[in-house]
């Protein structure tokens, strides 16, 4: 990759944090100055952060438990994945999700929804097994048990999504889309 392009990719890294931390407060959530360095971006490797990606702002994490807030673009889709146990006995990672702000569209096992709000990208569609729709607005909340197949897209103005959940596990999420990478150039940890 030459240097412009460096130069472009990180410039729109920037951007992406800004509108990410904006957006954040936007939806009233008090911060402290030094959290605008704490976002994370990522693409899953898949090259195409405005579609398919998630911004997270980890607010604490620890052996025990992990807050976060997870920020969608309007459209943003994060593919289907799961928290499984760990090699320590762990049982995974339980996950309650709550709407801050805008629409989130989660899906998790249960009875498909018959015309669902969300519309995953069609080369991501076929990882997409999971049908049964919860809509997050503010204050509705859902909670994904350990090794539960969930995704999730943002609405049209985008989302703000609060993650609290029993200890974090990301680095070791399995995910139904093989072309997922966990880590890629440019960008942090995934997260969701």
């Amino acid at each position: 990759m030459d240097s412009g392009a460096v130069m472009s990719d990180s410039s729109r890294l920037d951007e992406i944090k800004t509108w990410t931390w904006d957006l954040v407060v936007r939806a009233g959530v008090p911060l402290q100055s030094h959290e605008r360095d704490q976002i994370e971006v990522t693409d899953l490797g898949l090259g195409n952060r405005e579609r398919t990606g998630l911004q997270i702002l980890t607010l604490a994490a620890d052996p025990w438990l992990a807050a976060k807030l997870l920020v969608l673009m309007p459209g943003q889709f994060f593919p289907q994945h799961r928290h499984p146990p760990g090699a320590d006995g762990y049982p995974g990672k339980t996950e309650l999700f709550r709407g801050q702000f805008g629409t989130a569209y989660l899906y998790i096992p249960g009875p498909d929804a018959e015309n669902p709000l969300a519309s995953p990208p069609e080369e991501r569609r076929p990882c997409c097994t999971v049908w049964n729709e919860v809509v997050l607005t503010p204050g509705r909340q859902q909670i994904c048990p350990p090794n539960t197949w969930h995704w999730f897209q943002a609405g049209d103005k985008g989302a703000v999504i609060w993650s609290i959940s029993s200890k974090a596990t990301d680095a070791i999420d399995e995910f139904c889309d093989p072309d997922v990478i966990r880590l890629s150039p440019g960008t942090s940890p995934e997260g969701g």
